[in-house]
């Protein structure tokens, strides 16, 4: 006989022994050496590649007890094996049958523990694969129990969360494509496995107006914070072209959606507003989670207000004034971040003094912010400027921080506060996102008047306010850098800008001699935008609109180069 053949019947028998010695006795007669026969046993057959025949055995109706209590020894080889077998798709698909056998046969508690036991020992590269590997049958033993199902699903959760929390977000479009260790896959598996337990509580809330067991459903809302916090905090939520289905995405939706299904979403929304926190039946977990609860209602206002996610179930009842200032909780939740990602997020709320179409309170928001900025001290002022200049991308709301930048710069020069973030080279760094032109002479200048007023307001103020001699703000040192970037491309783009509006305009003087109407209605594209049908003359009082916006920014920037020019030669003067 091969001695292949003899080491299989040798693996098999052992096991085959072991079971015919246990099928004579009473389920309670079982052993702990039973048990741990029967495991060193199974582990044989399974590394050793006679999966099939370990198949065959559970299979066995007459093993139906044995199986129940002692099936769910197996399951930490039986994963090892599953990993060892990848390549083999025949040994790796017996493995996969007996780990739903396991399932359908064990103990539920038993095999409950098991499966969570071997959750908790996997670490780095294997732990999105494991947990994905394990929550199909994780879901079926769950839904099998009848005692502390809630505190089970709980507990499931929480270890798979905190299994997944090390792991590092995918933040760029080839991250999340590549989804390297698979945790966008696994973070929606996770969210599937929960649908089942969602539905039970969601059906027993329809059929009971006094539905009192909140015990599930405060385990789910602790999954949805946990997901709130990671990874949808640090995730990149912004749709990716190229992407037709970001993974990401689809999860925080799934999170939104449970929310909304157990009617914990629009109530989550407004706790912070009465400086509440979410209500816990368990005392001690919720002095726990009212320190993570502010991030993640923070990334809640971010995903509904900002990515809309779930605002079609928003009620349209609150005011928009309302709405920034619980908003500005989560903002000042986020600005405090020092991740890029977290920080980004906080910024984009921002967009509601742009956005909203009612001017007074876009300018009431504008207050707020104010309000804001004056909370912090001068290295916050100092990162959130720049953030603000980075982000914002509207000319409006970069004007107002360069204005701010220039009354922390005059407190800086007046009171000798002793203040280092608002001189010297802190604020060089600083003054190369406020003295540029965005794309340099191609610029919009009509587009872009607030920013580039602001500006140039702010370096005329630093010219008349501080000497060369003593150079506190370090304008003077980087004042090549300036006339290179700002200065110089802001000249040709005005000279562009003008001669074409004057061309514009003699255009249309031109063609309203030829029409012998200034009633005729055509359009007009200003700023890249297309403006609405105007009569001729409307066009041409809009187009001198303009011009007297160049001529404006033209006059500011004389003044400033004749200021940089006298007090050159005002220096050049002593020194010779």
């Amino acid at each position: 006989m091969p001695e292949e053949q003899s080491q299989t019947i040798m693996a098999v028998d052992e096991l085959q022994a072991i079971i015919q010695r246990c099928q004579i006795l009473e389920e309670i007669d079982f052993k702990g050496e039973d048990f741990n026969l029967f495991q060193v046993a199974g582990q044989k057959c399974l590394e050793d590649g006679y999966a099939a025949q370990l198949l065959e055995i559970i299979q066995n109706e007459k093993n139906k007890v044995i199986i129940k209590n002692m099936g769910w020894n197996l399951i930490s080889p039986l994963v090892r094996c599953i990993f060892m077998y990848k390549q083999e798709d025949d040994k790796r698909e017996h493995c996969l049958k007996i780990l739903d056998q396991l399932a359908q046969l064990c103990n539920p508690k038993e095999l409950f523990l098991g499966l969570l036991e071997q959750i908790e020992q996997t670490s780095g590269e294997q732990v999105c694969q494991t947990v994905m590997l394990l929550l199909q049958p994780l879901q079926t033993v769950l839904l099998k129990l009848q005692n502390k199902k809630a505190y089970s699903v709980g507990l499931s959760l929480a270890m798979i969360m905190n299994q997944l929390t090390p792991l590092p977000v995918p933040y760029t479009k080839q991250q999340i494509q590549e989804d390297k260790l698979g945790l966008c896959q696994c973070c929606n598996a996770v969210v599937h496995f929960a649908k089942p337990f969602v539905n039970e509580v969601v059906k027993n809330m329809e059929e009971s107006s006094e539905y009192n067991d909140m015990e599930l459903k405060e385990e789910l809302l602790k999954f949805c914070m946990k997901s709130l916090k990671y990874p949808l905090l640090t995730a990149q939520l912004e749709q990716l072209e190229g992407i037709e289905e970001h993974p990401l995405r689809h999860f925080a939706t799934e999170i939104i959606d449970i929310l909304w299904n157990v009617r914990e979403l629009i109530p989550l929304l407004f706790l912070h507003r009465k400086g509440k926190s979410p209500h816990w039946e368990n005392q001690e977990f919720a002095d726990i989670e009212q320190k993570n609860s502010a991030d993640s209602l923070a990334c809640l206002s971010y995903l509904m207000f900002v990515q809309h996610f779930g605002i079609d179930c928003f009620p349209m009842v609150f005011s928009p004034s309302y709405l920034l200032q619980c908003n500005m909780m989560h903002v000042e939740v986020l600005l405090k971040r020092t991740e890029e990602s977290m920080l980004s997020k906080g910024l984009d709320l921002v967009k509601v003094m742009t956005l909203c179409p009612i001017e007074h309170l876009r300018k009431k928001s504008l207050n707020i912010l104010q309000l804001f900025i004056d909370k912090f001290d001068a290295e916050g002022k100092y990162t959130l400027f720049r953030c603000l200049l980075k982000t914002s991308n509207h000319a409006g709301v970069e004007g107002y921080i360069i204005k701010n930048i220039k009354d922390q710069i005059h407190l800086v020069l007046t009171k000798s506060c002793g203040n280092t973030w608002f001189t010297g080279h802190h604020l060089v760094s600083l003054l190369d996102l406020v003295l540029l032109l965005p794309e340099g002479a191609e610029t919009d200048l009509l587009q872009n008047s607030d920013r580039i007023m602001a500006s140039l307001n702010l370096l005329r103020y630093l010219v008349i306010k501080d000497c060369e001699s003593d150079n506190q703000t370090g304008v003077w040192t980087a004042l090549p850098k300036i006339e290179q970037n700002f200065l110089k491309p802001l000249h040709v783009g005005l000279n562009m800008s003008k001669a074409h509006y004057e061309a514009e305009i003699k255009n249309k003087k031109e063609n309203r001699r030829e029409t012998h109407s200034s009633n005729t209605v055509c359009s007009l594209t200003v700023s890249g935008e297309k403006m609405p049908a105007m009569t001729t003359e409307m066009q041409l009082q809009v187009l001198h609109s303009a011009l007297f916006t160049f001529d404006l920014i033209e006059s500011v920037l004389a003044r400033v180069e004749e200021l940089i020019e006298v007090k050159i030669k005002a220096v050049m003067d002593e020194n010779s």
